[in-house]
């Protein structure tokens, strides 16, 4: 049976994977480029792009991006069993959140000076608070088109099209990188300062921060082709009352609710990490860095937690439409497993190969990238807790229950935000985003255990021992893969990633050989999901 499910799983979430990590190599190469051009671990200018970009992330995440994603699956499936199929249903959902995603981005354009400070720190000089605004004014539509890229690509995951979502994001860094590739050609690199806060004019600004926006806008309308040929057409529909989106907008309304507390929680990390900028032009986490270390964590997270849920999502929702328990709990205890069979391989290795790692990333000298290590290195020890909550709540979401993700959120904030705080106020500034990380990584823990304790009491049992047995054996199995990859890292010496290829190359040799003992740890440990996993794959080969 677990096999079964396991084929099945393989086959919708592989070539959403592959397009996961596509578009995540290029998102190193752009984040590399990125660097190359502005720097990361200097204050200034790099600080300032990192907070304008991530603002309309960050926006779009609090008013839309978690709506969508608990709303739309559910409410979809369960519509398509309607005469009509769920098409005016859709129509008059789709027309409502298009309208106040369009409203939203209008409104945070226009205070865009507003947003600035409220995610910036009072330390930064008026001359890099207005940068930062400037690069605002051409990063905020991205609202829009993130919104819109979710909610076309939530249509076809409820249609069981799962591959162009995940494979829209390759040509979003496409254009990103092909803008940076123009900026560095023609304004040259900032590697040693040359793009200090008053270098910058119009013309920069438009090319680095219009090419960024100019690749999102580009992730959403790739879309509209793969709905057409699905044979989705989308006509505007308007009067939403009496057409059963009250539920929906129960859901959205707490969905919202605990995005708002989260993004709350993240203004003081922001906050917080912007008194990290070093301005004497040391080398320093802050913005810049928790932001690269962040992408290195979401990595494997992307890769594999996001692809098995949007696979399950869809017969999750199914099977809570359908009052079908032990399907729920069987696939939510097979995808626990298989997410953790790679994230603990995951977090040793960047452990292990957090400075490397971060040469590889963010460039300049070792001195900066062992100031960026420590964030990697406390960021990813929450990788497991964050990842398998991620999979708990999207069984919330299947039974329409968005108030109960919301009551765990809201102690998860509290505790990171306290951590943040602590971290701010005791560790020296060199240390502040790395007691960030930390921070975060005990909230997810909490999240995770209030998650399964809630989860527990909705459905009844949910393998607990099944998935704890399995990650001992992964812990054990990692464990001695961590130790293998910090004398193998000690044995090369630190020659050996002075410089990004270098550094590259350390990572992939060492990587491989960690992989080679975690693997091989895990098939005499007998770790069935290994195994599995294995066949599956050889059965693939076979065909």
């Amino acid at each position: 049976m677990a096999a079964t499910k396991l084929a099945s799983l393989a086959k919708s979430s592989a070539v959403m994977t592959a397009g996961t990590l596509v578009s995540r190599i290029l998102g190193f190469v752009k984040a590399m480029l990125l660097a190359t051009a502005i720097g990361v671990t200097v204050g200034g200018a790099a600080d300032a792009f990192d907070i304008a970009n991530k603002v309309p992330n960050n926006l779009y995440m609090l008013l839309a991006g978690g709506v969508l994603n608990a709303v739309l699956v559910p409410q979809i499936v369960r519509a398509t069993r309607r005469t009509d199929g769920g098409r005016d249903f859709t129509n008059r959902l789709l027309t409502l959140t298009v309208t106040l995603l369009f409203a939203v981005t209008v409104v945070a354009t226009l205070c865009a000076p507003l947003l600035v400070r409220l995610y910036s720190t009072s330390a930064w000089s008026p001359e890099q608070t207005a940068l930062a605004v400037a690069f605002a004014y051409w990063c905020l539509p991205q609202i829009f088109f993130y919104g819109l890229y979710t909610m076309l690509g939530q249509v076809l995951n409820a249609k069981s099209s799962f591959g162009p979502y995940m494979w829209a994001p390759v040509l979003n860094n496409v254009v990103s990188i092909a803008g940076l590739l123009v900026f560095i050609a023609v304004f040259g690199t900032g590697q040693q300062g040359e793009h200090a806060v008053g270098t910058w004019d119009a013309g920069k600004i438009a090319l680095l921060a219009g090419s960024a926006t100019l690749g999102v806008m580009c992730q959403a309308l790739v879309l509209i082709w793969p709905l057409k040929r699905i044979g989705f057409t989308y006509r505007p529909t308007f009067g939403f009352r009496g057409f059963g989106l009250s539920t929906a907008g129960r859901v959205a309304g707490w969905t919202f609710a605990a995005v708002l507390v989260g993004q709350l929680g993240y203004i003081v990390t922001s906050q917080v990490a912007s008194t990290a900028s070093s301005t004497t032009g040391e080398p320093s986490a802050s913005n810049a860095a928790y932001s690269l270390a962040y992408l290195m964590f979401m990595l494997p997270h992307s890769l594999v937690a996001v692809s098995l849920a949007t696979a399950l999502f869809t017969s999750l929702s199914t099977y809570a439409a359908d009052d079908d328990v032990d399907s729920v709990r069987s696939s939510l205890a097979l995808g626990t497993r298989l997410v953790g069979l790679v994230n603990v391989f995951a977090t040793v290795a960047f452990i292990a190969l957090a400075g490397p790692a971060a040469m590889v990333i963010g460039g300049g000298s070792q001195e900066q990238a062992r100031s960026i290590a420590p964030v990697i290195v406390t960021m990813v020890i929450g990788l497991v807790p964050f990842s398998a909550n991620y999979l708990l709540q999207r069984v919330f979401y299947a039974y329409e229950d968005a108030r109960t993700p919301f009551w765990i959120q809201v102690p998860q904030v509290v505790l990171t935000a306290a951590g943040v705080l602590a971290a701010g106020f005791l560790l020296p500034k060199p240390l502040i985003v790395a007691g960030i990380g930390l921070a975060m990584s005990c909230g997810y823990l909490l999240a995770c255990f209030l998650s399964a304790v809630l989860l527990r009491r909705r459905i009844g049992h949910l393998g607990t021992g099944q998935i704890l047995l399995a990650h001992a054996k992964f812990a054990v199995a990692g464990g001695l893969s961590c130790a293998a990859g910090f004398g193998l890292l000690r044995w090369a010496g630190p020659e050996a990633w002075d410089g990004r290829l270098p550094a590259l190359l350390t990572v992939a040799w060492i990587g491989l050989a960690m992989l080679g003992l975690y693997l091989a740890v895990c098939w005499v440990l007998r770790v069935s999901e290994l195994r599995a996993a294995l066949e599956t794959v050889r059965r693939v080969l076979k065909r």
